[in-house]
């Protein structure tokens, strides 16, 4: 399921800031193409709640690296529209909402930080029921000892 959230977050940043920007989901270690976004998982939550429904919170940490080391205000104009076109995202056809947004700048590299909460059900597998059982055995007596 991350890794269709993950999906979802990559359209929408290319759907809101089209192909001159560089989306990232996996780490790069040199060669990093600015200005671009990265996707990063943090963590998510499990809480289990009536019989096979849970709630899962999924959150994320979507880095900026602006064009140049000078550029306080790209980075407050990007914010406010991650703010804006990540409020919400469709996951597997579904339209998922981002709570809990909020962002900071840190040497120079926006994070953008925002949860992807959803409600779910357990598929379980249907079981076979057990087939003929046949039962076998031999009196020993009137007396019922065993």
């Amino acid at each position: 399921m991350i890794n269709h959230i993950i999906d979802g977050i990559s359209i929408k940043l290319n759907q809101v800031f089209g192909d001159s920007y560089e989306i990232y989901s996996e780490d790069v270690q040199q060669g990093l193409n600015v200005p671009c976004f990265f996707i990063g998982f943090l963590n998510s939550s499990k809480v289990q709640k009536l019989g096979t429904r849970f709630f899962k919170e999924n959150f994320f940490d979507i880095h900026y690296f602006p064009n140049g080391p000078d550029s306080n205000t790209e980075i407050l104009s990007i914010s406010e529209q991650l703010e804006t076109e990540l409020e919400y995202i469709i996951v597997n056809g579904d339209l998922v909402r981002g709570t809990q947004m909020n962002s900071e700048i840190v040497d120079g590299v926006l994070h953008f930080f925002v949860n992807y909460n959803m409600s779910m059900v357990k598929v379980e597998e249907p079981y076979e029921p057990m087939g003929e059982l046949l039962i076998s055995g031999e009196n020993r007596g009137d007396n019922n000892e065993y």
